[in-house]
């Protein structure tokens, strides 16, 4: 075990150690007389001295040292009693710690160093030791109290597990700890004085590999969008992996596609997430691949044990596996034996006599009158009990069922979906067709109408049918079959087209027990699905007739109505039409929603993620098994073009009809993991002419002649043998030479080279690659909106792309701590909406970017400016803001003109950003607006006033023509509203408060305070105008109205409001008209004129503005001020 190091002055005092292993660092030591076989004099006295010393002073027989060079002291670092844990701890420290300490000048750092890691390895066998029996509350509480101190993150991001590792910066590595949580990584080190920290949310980790490199042989490499990390030394290496593996998958699952990719509910809900759950997770996800379960199975039990097998005469030893509905065996070699035993095929579970031949026996009967014996169950009394508890609910369900089966129509369950209104492309020959639901395979009407069949292939088949007669009475028959390695080997040969369908089902693991309730009813089918319906097998005539087309309508648009999230998606016409081929309508409805659902998850979905992350995955697998291939073909995407139809067609669209049926026939018994192997063995079969190929055309022309020619048998009436040739071979004049391929062949060479690809290896790939896909997506959506964006705005592409990612990061950091909105929020990402409008934010979000991004603060107003320009930019009223408003907004602050800089303050002032609803703040103590100063100046009649209204007046002849001028330049929207008394107040104190901490301070205030005063002028002259126009203008109207309308009480008036042509009730608008005329206003043209007249603010508004620092700063800052501010609301709510 480790030891905390203990200084040693004598490494072989009295020569009581004999060294066993050195090297410039470490030494592994035995002591002397334990294990000696001569029996020397001091081996016995040093045996005899360590026998009579009290047990507690006993000195156990190995140890290792740690030694600098050139140094007398050395520190115990471990030790133990069997020299096979001492090796394990030796080559340990020699894998993980010897080569990287040559880095080191100094020689103190060394055992620094050293040390430092040993007890970081003590601390995680303590904690995993306390795991194992029970997790130390304490201890847990100590490590999360750590986390937040030191990272600053809020209480409501979950801490899930550390390590003890080191990061790598550069040669040099740093000890410290990887603490691993529901949303981020982190790393803390304190080392010779120096701490390092930093945190990476998993959101933006684009790929997570183990790398080796010069120095060390086995790393963890975390990449992101701006850097890579390396992690090494870790006591559990695969352990930390795969654990920074599901966190990673999970949360980009959850923040970046809550809606199109399955994920457990239990992983949905971020408080769940503990070690404990991800592990049993990671077993759950890999037995329903195994056994190809419905995804809403939850793992109940996983026992050891071993079952009798007939067919080998012995007890086979393998893992149960319980669930929901079933009872899974595998044997320890994956593939080597399996069962599957639906407990809806269960009458009873019984516990039999243990003996020691046959301990701890539980006996399982199915309606198939056959018993399976289970031995040596761990549990076997709570096991039974629990499993019979299921079984007992899962009868009295299917009893209600049935009772109530009985009182409803006869026609399969599969068409309470289907609707019952016609469609467009439906020809009216087939509308009597649509309620006929076929009771048999297609097959059986087009068998003998089929191309290619002769006597030698009716004889093929009555051989294979024999083969599989012989099969079903060793091993059984229907779903509770025994599958071994001898199945394997008949699928290949292909299974026999009468025997097709039933086994399609029962490697599906269909039952009818899976039929429990209806959904209801849906409008009409897709019109997706009437375009594809005549383009399914067009040559097979079975779909060259109404019957084989209306079939095919009823299946797709079924699964449409029962799946409305998945729906319909291009190639699953040709899985139903195959599917129809071979077995009876309803069973193909049935067994298309195993393929889409369970078989191949996350495959027809909007994006086809699935399918792109396996296309990742076999990358891979070919940079793994076919190293020659990828060193010759570095960039494997123009392969993956082609291979994609290979997964999503299962190919079907690519190898000849009855050949590419074989391939069905494994994928059904063997999953996706059969297409991995054949698509290894097509490229390993056309290895050295792709390796040979000039270019990426030549190369899929070589791989789509082979797979159009390959055959299903001998037959000489088929089409003509695959030709090729090198390419070289024309020029040279060489002869071609021709290749015959059988399908059987193919496929045999795939279980011989890639059978050893497991599923529990598929599955860890993909949770690795989903990582990748997901975040190319995201690139993808970045660089759409900013494509859409730019045109728009005049921020640098380098500017606009940073604000994106603020952003999007504000947007994650609310889904992150946010508080019960959160799971509103989790709506506003979804990735069918366009691209600009994909990441939305909200006020209090908006108002955090406001802070980070606004160039000029207003101090303790910010807020208040802040929450009108969000209600500003909020047109549409949803409470959101997209990208594209958020970006025109910056583009107005550091890109526009003075005018429209001014134009969007004076909006912000205005309906509808002030309301009339919003607290008046308390009045500014300030030159520019002092309490004692009247807003309406009082103008007596003098000969001074009306030489000063002459000077307005020629003042506003000169706004106007500069207003001209202003438009020329530029066109100039639609006028905006007049400002009233209280808004302008408004927008005054605005402008204030933007000039405090300016160097210029005092001259902008007063040239604020010249402004203002000018304004108010023009503001009272207007003002007076009014009110004496609307005087002499209310009598004139009453003059004609009277003279029009005779004697009436009300006199109706025409509205004044721009645009409103309609007449009105008199004395309403009367008054409307009289609060008008008395009101206070002035006008933006006036205000902005203003403000051109005094250079200074003019100075202000036009000064260059360098956004690139304001992203530099808000990158560092946004992070820990919204975790901050977000702590500060929970601690206060």
């Amino acid at each position: 075990m480790w030891l905390n190091p203990e200084e040693v002055l004598l490494k072989n005092a009295l020569k009581l150690w004999v060294t066993e292993k050195s090297n410039d660092f470490f030494i592994l030591q035995r002591r002397r007389g334990h294990g000696d076989s001569g029996g020397k004099f001091t081996g016995l006295l040093v045996g005899a001295l360590d026998t009579v010393l009290d047990s507690n002073a006993r000195v156990t027989p190995f140890r290792i040292l740690l030694q600098v060079p050139g140094s007398q002291v050395s520190w115990t670092i471990a030790c133990g009693a069997a020299v096979e844990d001492m090796n394990r701890h030796w080559d340990w420290l020699v894998q993980n710690l010897l080569h990287s300490l040559s880095v080191f000048e100094n020689k103190e750092d060394v055992a620094s160093f050293v040390k430092g890691k040993v007890k970081g390895l003590i601390a995680e066998e303590v904690r995993g030791k306390q795991a194992a029996q029970e997790e130390d509350p304490e201890k847990f509480r100590e490590v999360l109290l750590k986390f937040e101190l030191r990272f600053g993150l809020p209480s409501s991001e979950k801490l899930v597990t550390t390590y003890s590792c080191c990061c790598w910066k550069g040669r040099v590595p740093r000890h410290g700890w990887l603490y691993l949580s529901i949303n981020h990584m982190a790393f803390y080190s304190f080392l010779l004085g120096k701490e390092v920290k930093f945190v990476i949310p998993w959101v933006e980790v684009t790929r997570l590999e183990r790398v080796s490199t010069g120095l060390m042989t086995d790393m963890v490499r975390v990449t992101t969008r701006r850097r890579q990390r390396d992690f090494s030394m870790f006591l559990s290496l695969d352990e930390a992996f795969g654990v920074m593996g599901q966190l990673a998958d999970i949360a980009l699952r959850r923040l970046l596609d809550s809606g199109g990719l399955e994920l457990d509910q239990v992983l949905q809900q971020s408080s769940n997430i503990t070690k404990r759950v991800l592990e049993e997770q990671a077993l759950r996800a890999y037995v329903l691949a195994l056994f190809r379960l419905p995804r809403a199975e939850c793992l109940q039990e996983v026992a050891l044990c071993s079952v009798w097998t007939p067919h080998a005469r012995c007890h086979t030893a393998g893992t149960l596996y319980t669930t929901d509905s079933y009872l899974c065996f595998a044997s320890r070699e994956e593939g080597h034996c399996s069962l599957l035993i639906p407990l809806s095929e269960v009458i009873s579970i019984e516990k039999a006599e243990s003996t020691s031949l046959l301990p701890n026996p539980v006996i399982v009967s199915v309606r198939s009158k056959k018993a399976f014996q289970l031995i040596e169950l761990q549990d076997r009394d709570s096991l039974v009990d629990s499993l019979m508890s299921r079984l007992r609910a899962l009868q009295w369900k299917h009893s209600m069922f049935h009772s109530k089966k009985s009182l409803t129509s006869s026609s399969p369950y599969y068409t309470f979906y289907y609707d019952t209104m016609y469609c467009d492309g439906e020809e009216i020959e087939e509308r009597p067709l649509r309620h006929t639901v076929n009771t048999e395979a297609l097959m059986a009407y087009y068998h003998h109408s089929q191309p290619g069949l002769n006597n030698s292939t009716a004889t093929m088949e009555q051989v294979k049918e024999r083969l599989w007669d012989d099969h079903f009475s060793a091993y059984g028959r229907g779903v509770h079959m025994f599958r071994t390695e001898k199945i394997q080997k008949l699928v290949a040969m292909g299974i026999p087209e009468s025997l097709r369908g039933e086994l399609w089902m029962t490697f599906s693991d269909y039952y009818s027990g899976l039929v429990t309730e209806s959904i209801g009813h849906s409008s009409l089918a897709t019109e997706e699905i009437e375009r594809d319906l005549h383009r399914s097998l067009p040559d097979h005539p079975a779909f060259q007739n109404v019957t084989g087309i209306a079939a095919l309508r009823r299946v797709l648009t079924a699964y449409a109505h029962r799946n409305p999230k998945i729906g319909y998606c291009q190639s699953m016409n040709i899985l139903a039409s195959v599917l129809l081929l071979y077995t009876k309508e309803e069973e193909a409805f049935w067994l298309l929603v195993a393929v889409c659902e369970r078989m191949l998850p996350d495959y027809f979905n909007r994006r086809v993620i699935g399918a792109q992350v396996d296309q990742s995955v076999f990358e891979e697998l070919i940079q793994e098994r076919l190293p020659e291939l990828a060193e010759h073909i570095p960039d494997l995407s123009p392969l993956s073009s082609l291979s994609l139809s290979w997964f999503l067609t299962l190919f079907l669209s690519v190898l000849p009809f009855r050949s590419a049926v074989c391939v069905v026939d494994c994928f059904f018994f063997h999953g996706i993991k059969a297409i991995f192997q054949l698509g290894l063995a097509v490229l390993d079969a056309n290895a050295a002419a792709l390796c040979a190929s000039a270019d990426d055309g030549q190369a899929l022309m070589i791989l789509t002649g082979f797979l159009d020619h390959v055959k299903y048998d001998e037959n000489p009436s088929s089409p003509a043998l695959h030709t090729a040739s090198s390419p070289r071979g024309e020029e040279e004049g060489s002869p071609t030479v021709e290749l015959h391929t059988l399908i059987t062949d193919l496929i045999t060479d795939s279980y011989e080279k890639f059978g050893d690809l497991t599923v529990r290896q598929i599955e860890r790939l993909r949770c690795r690659h989903r990582i990748q896909v997901l975040q190319a997506h995201e690139d993808i959506t970045k660089e759409n909106a900013l494509r859409v964006v730019t045109p728009d705005v005049s921020l640098s592409p380098e500017n606009l792309a940073d604000v994106y990612d603020l952003f999007k990061t504000e947007h994650f950091i609310n889904l992150y701590w946010g508080d019960g909105s959160t799971t509103v929020a989790l709506q506003h990402h979804d990735p069918g909406q366009p691209y600009v409008e994909q990441y939305r934010v909200d006020r209090a979000q908006f108002k955090s970017l406001y802070v980070l991004l606004v160039p000029w603060l207003c101090g303790l107003h910010t807020d208040t400016v802040a929450h009108r320009t969000f209600t500003l930019l909020d047109q549409d009223s949803d409470l959101l803001i997209t990208f594209r408003k958020f970006a025109g907004w910056l583009d107005t602050l550091y890109c526009e003109e003075l005018n429209e800089k001014i134009r969007l303050l004076y909006r912000l002032h205005i309906p509808p950003a002030l309301t009339e609803s919003e607290e008046d703040p308390s009045p500014l103590k300030s030159p520019l607006l002092s309490t004692t100063r009247p807003l309406h100046i009082e103008m007596p009649n003098a000969p001074v006033c009306v030489h000063v209204e002459e000077e307005i007046r020629d003042y506003q002849e000169q706004l106007k023509q500069m207003l001209k001028d202003l438009a020329q330049e530029k066109n100039v929207e639609k006028p905006l509203p007049l400002m009233n008394q209280r808004e302008f107040i408004q927008f005054c104190k605005t402008l204030y408060s933007m000039f405090h901490g300016n160097p210029d301070e005092n001259e902008l205030f007063q040239a604020i305070a010249t402004v203002t005063s000018l304004v108010l002028q023009i503001g009272e002259v207007g003002h007076r105008s009014r009110s004496e126009v609307s005087s002499e203008g209310g009598a004139r109207d009453e003059v004609e109205e009277d003279h029009r309308e005779g004697s009436q009480e009300d006199h109706p008036v025409f509205s004044t409001k721009e645009g409103d042509g309609e007449r009105q009730d008199g004395t309403r608008k009367s008054s409307e008209r009289s609060e008008s005329s008395s009101e206070w206003t002035v006008s933006y043209a006036q205000i902005l004129a203003s403000l051109l007249t005094e250079q200074q603010l003019v100075n202000f508004f036009e000064k260059p503005l360098d956004l690139s620092a304001k992203v530099a700063v808000a990158k560092v800052k946004q992070y820990h001020e919204r975790a901050g501010l977000l702590m500060l609301q929970q601690g206060t709510s």
